[in-house]
């Protein structure tokens, strides 16, 4: 099991990084998170909600992500309450007091996804969340050390050193655990070192001394990897630079509930571009593109956007022809009103929008989760105009579901969900179109996730921005596959660690 002195010592990464070395050792291998808190997720083949990180790790190790590789997922809303998503199904909004009453019936359900794990691989890496030695949350814990015992799993201790006081993380978590907890930690390790490791012998010595523990490793910072983050934390790092002046400018809002922003992961690494997520209205201006992201509070984060001033620069911007796209949340944002007469998200049951788009959303009960299959239907900015006319895939996530007004133009036609054939209508999951474009084709919608890790589609789009500007094509490599970044990843961590003390603590000398 990887746990951490704190949230976003980067325990997914390392889990990520341990399910490929193992993949490389010939061994099967799933991960596993017990709850996971984050808006950041991903459908699987069978419509199922999970956390992105797992996903990952899943996709790393080589195996198809399940519901029971993350049993429990929280999203949080505004309001101070989350989502509780179940075996990839959502059944409903909670307060923590809410959640926790129902301790009894999820510690079964995760011993059972644990069980059904063990049986089915070789090794199971297993993720904590924030940090093992939280004193007010032990008596509710079912993600760290109450998940330990459950697996009799030894504990890798990770530490952040980027941020500073790695020692004090390392000797105030292990203080504050119970002896038996305490008992568990096989290991220390840091992460993203810059610099000579040399110079951290003392501190090392010292650890190795007080608590007879062993280091397990430094592990380096390893720049811009084209690996998902499991939460927007990340993006304090990533507030971006201005474009120098041949490169595209992509503004992207950071929304206060902002999902799934790894939808624009493919963007940051392309050559000549410059993705910035902002949250000012003047960090809008003289941005090529305008991006406003998924949202898990679309009438908050719409709220937000006013007052902010945002919105009132992204509507004189589409009505100057500047290009203006929406994902999931974000299209919603773009189009007439938001309805929820049930009060699904928000306790408003209609929200005037940015009227960009001429679309209505209705919130239902039911969530709508599906990996699709598309193609285009109507050219626009998403798809460089006419540039792009192939197959893609993606996925949706959304309660809220839309409605065209009037003769308005589709992006994409969904050609299949979860695998079956999507006719010209089904009441169930809406019509076969996705998303909506305004009559000059600049301003587009899509409730599609993860459409930009489509090569081609990402191509047509900047060629299309570079037209605008007329720009050439840059002059860089080509962009790391995913399957090569995990390499890149697990070969830092690999070359970085006591590789005999690892098998001893997995059992695998």
């Amino acid at each position: 099991m990887v746990q951490g002195t704190a949230s976003s010592v980067g325990k997914s990464l390392i889990v990520t990084a341990l399910c490929r070395i193992f993949r490389q050792q010939g061994l099967r291998v799933a991960p596993f998170k017990s709850q996971n808190m984050a808006l950041n997720s991903f459908v699987t083949a069978d419509g199922a909600e999970i956390g992105r990180a797992q996903a990952v790790q899943a996709e790393a190790a080589g195996v198809a992500p399940t519901a029971g590789m993350n049993p429990i997922l929280l999203k949080p809303e505004a309001g101070m309450r989350s989502q509780v998503v179940v075996m990839g199904r959502p059944t409903g909004s909670m307060s923590f007091g809410e959640y926790h009453r129902r301790r009894p019936e999820l510690i079964a359900l995760i011993g059972e996804c644990l069980a059904h794990l063990r049986a089915n691989y070789d090794v199971v890496v297993i993720e904590g969340a924030g940090s093992p030695a939280e004193i007010n949350l032990r008596a509710h814990d079912i993600v760290n050390m109450h998940v330990a015992e459950a697996a009799e799993a030894p504990v890798i201790l990770v530490g952040d050193i980027d941020r500073g006081g790695v020692f004090a993380q390392f000797v105030g978590t292990i203080d504050l655990l119970e002896p038996r907890h305490r008992a568990r930690v096989a290991a220390f390790l840091i992460n993203k070192f810059r610099g000579d490791a040399a110079l951290l012998e003392p501190g090392l010595d010292y650890l190795t001394e007080r608590f007879a523990i062993p280091m397990l490793g430094v592990v380096p910072y390893v720049p811009r990897l084209r690996i998902a983050d499991e939460d927007s934390v990340a993006l304090d790092d990533r507030r971006g630079r201005r474009a120098a002046a041949a490169e595209i400018d992509i503004a992207v809002v950071r929304l206060p509930h902002i999902s799934n922003y790894d939808d624009l992961l493919a963007l940051e690494h392309e050559a000549g571009v410059a993705v910035r997520f902002i949250e000012t209205a003047r960090e809008v201006a003289g941005a090529d593109l305008a991006i406003i992201p998924g949202s898990k509070s679309t009438a908050a984060d719409l709220e937000w956007l006013r007052q902010s001033g945002i919105a009132a620069m992204l509507i004189a911007r589409a009505r100057r022809g500047d290009p203006t796209i929406g994902i999931c949340g974000g299209c919603q944002m773009l189009g007439a009103t938001i309805e929820d007469p049930y009060q699904v998200e928000s306790p408003r049951r209609s929200t005037p929008g940015l009227d960009l788009l001429p679309i209505v959303t209705r919130f239902r009960r039911t969530k709508i989760t599906a990996q699709v299959r598309a193609r285009v239907a109507t050219p626009s900015i998403l798809s460089g105009g006419a540039a792009f006319a192939g197959e893609i895939s993606g996925y949706e996530i959304h309660m809220g579901a839309i409605e065209r007004r009037g003769p308005s133009a589709a992006p994409f036609h969904i050609l299949t969900r979860n695998g079956a054939a999507v006719n010209a209508r089904d009441d169930a999951l809406n019509d076969a179109l996705d998303g909506a474009i305004d009559t000059g084709g600049a301003v587009a919608g899509t409730m599609l996730h993860g459409i930009f890790e489509d090569d081609g589609l990402r191509a047509a789009l900047l060629a299309g921005l570079r037209a605008r500007r007329g720009l050439g094509a840059p002059m860089g490599r080509r962009i790391a596959t995913r399957d090569e970044e995990y390499d890149r990843l697990a070969a830092a961590v690999r070359e970085n660690i006591d590789w005999s003390l690892l098998e001893r603590i997995t059992g695998l000398a």
